[in-house]
This record gives structure tokens, C-alpha cells and sequence, in this order.
């Protein structure tokens, strides 16, 4: 629990969960950072499922700020055109991420009366105050619990602070609730002139009308401050006290030790990872790491993760295959499967650490492999049952892949030729162009030419041919 700054048992007086995460601002693709969020939640609420919990999931879209506006002037179109685009892109790059979908996606241009109403309440009792010609200031000096969620005082706080243009302002803390209109931007009316709700509102508004209790709040730890302290604020200061019960944020996704923002230019697009890598292969590096801790992504991070995942799936296909034998006796492993599945549930109870969860898996794919032979159908399928629900919390499938064209021999000498000027190649057998373009990528990757070596991988991967990278060097295998 962020609030509290240590674990906490977690339940609830009636079996319930209201589940609140902030989403994307929608003005461009989602990318990596995104894609955590998305994921880390999925789990919590698949989690909580699992431990028979009724889970309503809420997540917003804010459709309406300063960055939305901007890339509609450069674009030339209106502000609904770029957030309908981008959250349309949102979903789908959700669905083949394989998150469920929330109960609600509330937007902000939706909820504008219902912001007005609490702002008009927060100026009623003193927390708030108008500048005239900048809009409405939350006054952060009426809420001396400000900086709880940061565990730092206003005077800390400040000193991170950039001064804003408004002069007017009581603090530099003090942050907007309603913004004045500029001309050619999208507004509304208000008691307080033509404008735009400010950020922090969108999100108390919605959370307080569709989860009945706010038993979780979460976000990016990016959202720590200044929008979850100020939510927090304003939800608090309109009476609505405690705000949430517990508050989770995930770590960031790095590049070189530095955040991934759109802001650096160094993001990698969900869409453009999803061309190299199987989502299920992104799902897997994501919870490899706990939801709280940084992950500095690596091209080589992804790969292992593409390796470890054709392990567990071809786990899954081995004991099926075995199951259809009907061998009738064998060793049994139903004691061996209750106290894998026991560590399982211990790793994802303490603070869902994901790594704990995942080697647990490993070890019941192992058992799986090396009771193939010597046990059971009966118990093979005790044990695929319990590989496969415990997946399903972690948001894998681990399905067998659709076969692939046999005949790849003139595709895959014309896809050569556009990679390299040799032609020692041509003519030969499939199983030799394969070996040709393995120990290719292989150079490849002792260049540092990751991004040529993993366009490689997904286009043999495209053709039916899964890559491993082992110690002894890659090898190769038909899907």
C-alpha cells in the first residue's frame, strides 16, 4: 500500500472489490510503459478473482488535455477525432495483450457536469478559490494531510515544483480544477467562464461515481504526484473520506536506466513490439520482474522470454499428447502438483510478486515434462489442469500454434536476398536456407544489430520456425 508505505492484509466486509486504475491520456499509441500498466492490473484482478473475489474494474479514458489539443492543432482535426483514434488503438492493442476488459471505460468529456458540481462544492467549503481570467485553484493549504501519499511535507514537495504562469496562485502547489478557455480549444460553460476541467478532477469524478467502495486505486508510480496526492485532495476535501483504501503503483519500464516517455523519444510502441514478439512473450517478460521494481528493457530480455515461453507451451502440448495415450498407471504426482500450486498461491498472496509465481509454473511445466512417460493419464491431466489455471491467473494460454506451410523454400530464399548481397545461398535445400539464416542472425547479434536480428526471428517465426538461444548457440525447430 503506497498510502501506508508498507504490505497490508488485504480484504474486504463483503467480498467485493472496487477496482480503479487511471488510463491513458489517448493522443498517441500506447507504448511500452503503457502496456505494464495494462498488464500488472489484468493480473491483480485475475488474482482476485481467483481468490473468489467479486472485482468491478474501472478504468478511465481522459479524452480531453493539453497534449490531446496540441496534436489535434498539428493534425488539423478536432480533439474528439484524436481521442476517438487513439483510444480505438488503446482497446486493441489491449485485446491482443490478452487483458480482460474493465467493466467501465468512462470518459472525461462525459463527466463535465458531474466536475463542475464537485468544484462548485470545493469553492463552498474554502478549499478551493477562483483567479479570474486562469480558472479555479485547488488551495492545497485547506488540506493538511497534503503529501500523505508521497511521504514528503508541502514544503518538500515545493521544491520540485515548476512556477506555474498563473501569479495569482496561493502556492505553487495549488493546482488547476478548471482551466479558462484559450481561444480554438474545446470547452464548456461553467459558473466560473468558458474552459476545460483540469486533469486531477477527471479522475475523482469517475472513480466516486462508479466504484461504490474504492478498495484499490492504482497507476504508473508516475501518477504518486502530483495526480493521486491531488485526487486525493479533492476527494477528501469534498468529504469523501478515506478516498481509497489501498493505492498500488507499478515501476517504470527503462531505456538505459531512463524512463520510456513519449517526452525522451524513447518509447517502443506496443504495436511495434508486437511485430517481433508474441504478446504472451511480452506478458511473460513483463512479469518477470515484481509489479513494484524497474524493468530496463533489452531486446535480449525479450528473446529470453520468447524461449521461456515455448518451453511452457510445448509443456502444455507434451502432457495433451501423452493424455491421449489413456495410460492407465503410473508414478503419481498429485502430492508433487498441491505443493507447487501451494507456492503459487503463497508468491501471489505476498503482494502479487509475479517472479515467485512464474518459477513455480516452471516447476510444474518440469514435472509435467518429466512425468510424461512414467505417470498416469489420470494424473497428467490433474497436473495439465492446474498448469493451465494457474496460467490463466498469470494471463497466458500457452495454446499449440497453428501449423504453418510446410513448402517455405522460395519464400525463405526470397526473404534472404533482401538481407544480404551473398547469393551462396540460393538453390539449396529448406533445412539449409534455415541454418543459413540462423548463423546470419547470429552475426547479427555479435554486431549489436539487434533490431535486424529480431526482425530475423519474427519472420522465421512467421514461417514456422521457433529459435531457441542456448548456451551451445541457437538452435532451431518447426513450430
Amino acid at each position: 500500500n503506497t498510502l501506508s508505505g508498507e504490505k497490508q492484509e488485504f480484504d474486504t466486509p463483503d467480498g467485493k472489490v472496487g477496482l480503479y486504475v487511471c488510463g491513458p491520456t489517448v493522443y498517441d499509441l500506447p507504448h511500452l510503459g503503457h502496456a505494464r500498466v495494462e498488464i500488472v492490473f489484468d493480473v491483480v484482478r485475475r488474482w482476485l478473482e481467483y481468490r473468489k473475489f467479486d472485482v468491478k474494474y474501472v478504468q478511465n479514458i481522459t479524452d480531453v488535455d493539453d497534449k490531446i489539443i496540441k496534436k489535434a492543432g498539428e493534425e488539423g482535426k478536432s480533439e474528439q477525432e484524436i481521442a476517438e483514434r487513439y483510444t480505438k488503438a488503446f482497446f486493441s492493442d489491449c485485446k491482443k495483450l490478452g487483458v480482460k476488459p474493465s467493466a467501465l471505460y468512462p470518459k472525461a468529456t462525459e463527466h463535465v457536469p458531474e466536475m463542475l458540481a464537485l468544484i462548485g462544492k470545493l469553492i463552498e467549503s474554502g478549499h478551493a478559490y477562483v483567479i479570474e481570467g486562469a480558472g479555479v485553484y485547488y488551495d492545497i493549504s485547506k488540506f493538511p494531510d497534503y503529501g500523505k501519499l508521497s511521504h514528503q511535507s508541502p514544503e518538500q514537495l515545493k521544491a520540485g515544483v515548476r512556477i506555474g504562469v498563473e501569479k495569482q496562485k496561493r502556492s505553487p502547489l495549488d493546482f488547476a480544477l478548471w482551466k479558462a478557455a484559450k481561444p480554438d480549444e474545446i470547452q464548456w460553460d461553467s459558473p466560473w467562464g468558458k474552459g476545460r476541467p483540469g486533469w486531477h478532477i477527471e479522475c475523482s469524478v469517475m472513480s466516486l461515481k462508479y466504484v461504490e467502495r474504492l478498495d484499490i486505486h492504482g497507476g504508473g508510480r508516475d501518477l504518486i504526484f502530483p495526480h493521486h496526492e491531488n485526487e486525493i485532495a479533492q476527494s477528501e476535501g469534498a468529504g469523501h473520506v478515506p478516498f481509497a483504501r489501498f493505492w498500488m503503483h507499478n515501476g517504470f519500464i527503462t531505456v538505459n536506466k531512463e524512463k520510456m516517455s513519449k517526452s525522451l523519444g524513447n518509447f517502443q510502441t506496443i504495436r511495434q513490439v508486437l511485430k517481433q514478439y508474441e504478446p504472451e512473450a511480452v506478458r511473460l517478460f513483463m512479469l518477470s520482474t515484481h509489479y513494484r521494481g524497474p524493468i530496463d528493457f533489452a531486446p535480449e530480455q525479450l528473446d529470453q522470454a520468447s524461449n521461456s515461453l515455448e518451453g511452457l507451451r510445448r509443456s502444455r502440448e507434451l502432457a495433451e499428447d501423452a493424455i491421449s495415450k489413456n495410460k492407465t498407471e503410473g508414478t503419481p504426482i498429485k502430492k508433487q502438483v498441491k505443493e507447487i500450486v501451494k507456492k503459487f498461491e503463497e508468491a501471489m498472496d505476498d503482494d502479487f510478486t509475479t517472479p515467485n509465481a512464474l518459477a513455480a509454473l516452471y516447476e510444474l511445466s518440469t514435472l509435467l515434462n518429466n512425468s510424461l512417460e512414467s505417470t498416469s493419464a489420470k494424473e497428467l491431466k490433474y497436473a495439465l489442469s492446474k498448469y493451465k489455471k494457474l496460467a490463466g491467473v498469470l494471463g497466458f494460454k500457452f495454446k499449440r500454434k497453428k501449423a504453418k506451410a510446410k513448402k517455405i523454400g522460395k519464400k525463405l530464399e526470397a526473404y534472404i536476398k533482401t538481407i544480404t548481397s551473398d547469393t551462396s545461398f540460393v538453390g539449396k535445400g529448406e533445412d539449409e536456407l534455415i541454418d543459413y539464416v540462423v548463423k546470419l542472425r547470429d552475426e547479427m547479434r555479435k554486431q549489436g544489430k539487434f533490431e535486424l536480428s529480431d526482425q530475423i526471428r519474427a519472420k522465421l517465426s512467421e514461417f514456422g520456425i521457433i529459435l531457441e538461444d542456448t548456451a551451445e548457440g541457437t538452435k532451431w525447430r518447426r513450430a
